[in-house]
């Protein structure tokens, strides 16, 4: 089978042709069709954890997948072959299955979930990661209608998402973005955009002109060190929450929380709902064929994403 993989931590991705792998005891193998790109990804192939996991080697990339099971491990069987699916890689060795390949195998009670009829499979495959993300961000944030959200980095997925989800609840959120996306944004539910490429004291002073005394919480995507995530929880107001992603620590006296996701296949089934409904729209930026995936990660590393990029498998 075709899969992207690299030979070793931090090595260039390529297109590598393996064995397809055999269900084991309680898995199924699904046939992939569409692979959705996350940082998680190339994070992985950089073996930012240090190598506290256990890997293989080639390590095949890829994270959320949707597809059909084409196979089923013996054991008690939740999924029949044919069932259109979509879910998280998550169990171990890494590498071992990845989404970035025509198949992967999974076990059948990790996060994996039945693609509903009326919603598309390159739609499936952007939602896992993004979306769970979003979700439980917002539940861990507990930011109800008539508060208000910073949303730093509000136009990838997960910031689309959240910033919907957020406004379905009434809040009012405010999208820190690069450039003009304020169309794209409202369209989302924003009720504000603030263009941080004019620098972080017009940024400030944007958002402090819409919210004197600061806004409710803060949820940055973005900020890697420890000053610029500090900047964005000063236009908190007092006892407001800060929420990073990437394990950046909050200044003194913010209550903040550094998000890990724990995603659940009743979590995907919840979601996809939502999207079958009309309710939740999946922000797809653009699809690419598998082969192009290792520009698509050379490009997402330099940050800038605005929504999901897919690759048809």
């Amino acid at each position: 089978m075709r899969a992207i993989a690299v030979s070793a931590f931090r090595a260039e991705p390529g297109l590598v042709e393996l064995p397809k792998p055999g269900p084991e005891a309680g898995e199924v193998r699904v046939k992939v069709e569409y692979a959705a790109l996350n940082p998680l990804d190339w994070q992985t192939a950089d073996n930012t954890a240090g190598g506290a996991l256990t890997h293989v080697f080639p390590f095949v990339l890829g994270t959320d997948f949707a597809g059909r099971v084409d196979m089923i491990g013996s054991g008690h069987n939740t999924f029949r072959v044919g069932d259109a699916v979509f879910g998280r890689v998550t169990a171990p060795p890494l590498g071992r299955c990845g989404a970035y390949a025509e198949y992967l195998c999974v076990p059948q009670d990790s996060p994996i979930a039945l693609v509903p009829r009326d919603m598309p499979l390159q739609a499936a495959a952007a939602l896992p990661s993004a979306g769970t993300t979003a979700a439980q961000i917002l539940s861990s944030t507990a930011v109800r209608g008539g508060l208000s959200l910073l949303v730093v980095g509000a136009t990838g997925g997960v910031g689309s998402f959240l910033t919907q989800l957020a406004a379905a609840r009434g809040t009012a959120v405010v999208a820190a973005v690069r450039g003009d996306e304020e169309r794209r944004m409202r369209t989302l539910g924003a009720t504000a955009t603030i263009d941080t490429t004019c620098g972080p004291e017009a940024s400030a002073t944007a958002v402090r002109a819409l919210y004197p005394e600061g806004v409710d919480a803060l949820v940055d995507l973005v900020s890697t060190d420890t000053a610029s995530f500090a900047a964005y929880a000063a236009l908190l107001r007092d006892g407001g929450v800060a929420v990073t992603t990437r394990s950046v620590a909050a200044p003194p006296g913010v209550a903040w929380s550094d998000y890990r996701l724990a995603p659940t296949a009743a979590l995907l089934d919840e979601l996809a709902s939502a999207v079958a409904r009309g309710e939740l729209a999946v922000p797809l930026d653009m699809e690419l064929p598998l082969e192009k995936a290792p520009q698509a990660l050379a490009q997402n590393r330099a940050g800038g994403a605005r929504g999901k990029t897919v690759f048809a498998v």
